[in-house]
Formats: C-alpha cells, structure tokens, sequence
C-alpha cells in the first residue's frame, strides 16, 4: 500500500508536542522543507537531536519549538555561530532550552546502539575531555573481556527520524548517493520514520539498483514527495548548496527583527514547499545541478 502523503499531512501525524525528531543528513539533505512544517504548525517542546544542527535547528530553536538540543557541533557553517540557539541559550530568548552534547562518534554511537536495540554502546572516547563533566549521561564501563575501562553512551531511539533522500519508491524503499551520515542508524533508531524525496519512482528503479537502497520501506511510515526540499542545503545531483545564504544567515540570526521577518516570509508566509520553490524564482535554475553520471554496474548472474 502506497505511503505517499503531503508534507502536511506526515507532519502532522508523525510530530508531536514533546517528541524526540531527528532531520539527519551530512552536508547535504538535510529537509528544511520538512522543519519549515513543523514551525508552521507550531509544534513545541521538542527534542531535537542531529550530529551538527545547523540553519534548520536554529529557526527551530528561534521559532519556539525546542526544548532541548541533543547534538556533537553547533554552527553555521563556515559562516559562524546559531545565534538564535545563542539567544535560547544565553538570553532564555524566545525561552530558555537544554543542552546534551556529545562528541561526534558519541552522537554516532548513541543511534547505532538505538537502531541495534542496544541500550548502550561503549567507546574509547572523552579521555582528557571536559564533557563528561558536564553531561552525566556519559558514563563509564568496564569491559567483561579484558578490563579496560571505556566510556559509554545510552541508546538514542527518537520518536520519529526525517531523512532525504534523492529517490524513493511509494512504500519508502530510498535511494542515496553522494556523502552519508548517520540517515540509515537514525532511521533504524527511530518509531517512526518519515522519508522525503527529492522524486518519486517505480519501485523497479530502486529494484534495479539494490546497493544504492540505504533505507528500507520496512522502517518507513510516510514517503513526500518534495523537490527542493533541502533548500539552502543541498541534494547531490539534483541542485548545490546555496553558499550565499548560509552567508547571509548570519546577518539575518543575528537580529531578531530579521529572524522573525525572515519566519513570516519565508515560512509562514507560505503554504507549502511549492509556494516556497515558486518564490525563490530564477534562484531554482542557478542552484540547479549539471550532469555527471557515474559508469553502469552489471548485476546479471
């Protein structure tokens, strides 16, 4: 059975007030569309939690909809700092969120765990570090084996994981290619699972190319269809990354005025990511990306 619905609708069944989300991606794919809804439906009390939260966890945080920020590296980047996390964090503006930060294999290490249905993974990290000091949640173990002490992070398993992909199929068999992150351990962590396509295809497309499958339609719940959908991210072989707004990010965060005008605009000054995509204009054709195919693989037997 098809699991295609609107951006709307999977939001809207898929996040609630308080959960735990994840939007993963590693420098691409990374669902502004998807965060874009969840402002717009005002959803509050979140957990938000992602290796390194970047522009789309910083107009969560600056929309009022996070109450705490699970993450190994804050920033915008190459541009500077979240300053609306700054605000939440140092000012309580618009209110005040907690924090849990971990290292970057912490982070890794918490969602292999949740999607191995581990409750806690060990790791020879955070010697010499400060974070264990101030988050109790690392903690330490000694190995049954050979006795070493090694630190050790609890299971992550969200409420629900948002993951792009380029292409997927109805029942959420996804495609992904270029860099990777953590999409397919976020998505075995996670209850639910919300994939976002860049298109949709027959599931013989994805048939034909098994390797490139990095999720399931086993895990899945919803599948939406939306191009452009990590804009001003970017979507490996469909559009680049919008350097001059992750720029210009900087003077908008940086002023409240800015950022709320920024939200009435660009996010609830729109339906949709369509009207967002329409609004852009020439910016859509300028972004878009060229041709460079890789060489065909023989799967015959």
């Amino acid at each position: 059975m098809s699991k295609l619905m609107t951006m709307k609708q999977a939001i809207r069944r898929f996040v609630q007030d308080g959960d735990t989300i994840v939007i993963e991606g590693f420098t691409h794919l990374i669902c502004f569309a998807a965060g874009h809804e969840i402002i717009r439906q005002r959803r509050r009390e979140l957990t938000v939690c992602r290796l390194t939260p970047d522009l789309i966890y910083d107009q969560l945080i600056g929309a009022g909809c996070v109450r705490r920020l699970i993450f190994s590296w804050a920033g915008n980047p190459g541009a500077g700092p979240l300053h609306a996390l700054r605000r939440a964090v140092e000012h309580d503006i618009p209110h005040s969120i907690e924090l849990e930060e971990y290292s970057h294999f912490g982070m890794v290490a918490r969602l292999t765990a949740g999607a191995a249905k581990l409750p806690f993974y060990p790791l020879r990290d955070y010697r010499g570090s400060d974070l264990p000091r101030v988050n109790p949640r690392i903690k330490t173990v000694t190995c049954p084996f050979t006795g070493e002490e090694l630190a050790a992070v609890p299971a992550l398993n969200p409420d629900t994981a948002i993951i792009h992909v380029q292409r997927a199929d109805e029942n959420g068999n996804a495609h992904v290619w270029g860099l990777l992150g953590v999409q397919k351990e976020a998505a075995f962590a996670s209850r639910q699972v919300i994939i976002v396509a860049e298109e949709i295809v027959p599931e013989s497309v994805i048939r034909a190319d098994p390797n490139r499958t990095l999720i399931p339609g086993l895990v899945v719940d919803a599948v939406v269809r939306e191009p452009f959908g990590c804009h001003p991210s970017y979507a490996q072989g469909y559009y680049d990354r919008d350097n001059d707004f992750y720029v210009r990010w900087r003077e908008i965060s940086q002023d409240p005025g800015k950022f709320n005008s920024y939200l009435d605009e660009w996010v609830y000054g729109v339906r949709d990511r369509a009207e967002y995509v329409a609004r852009m204009g020439a910016a859509c054709e300028r972004l878009k990306a060229g041709d460079q195919y890789c060489e065909p693989v023989n799967y015959g037997y």
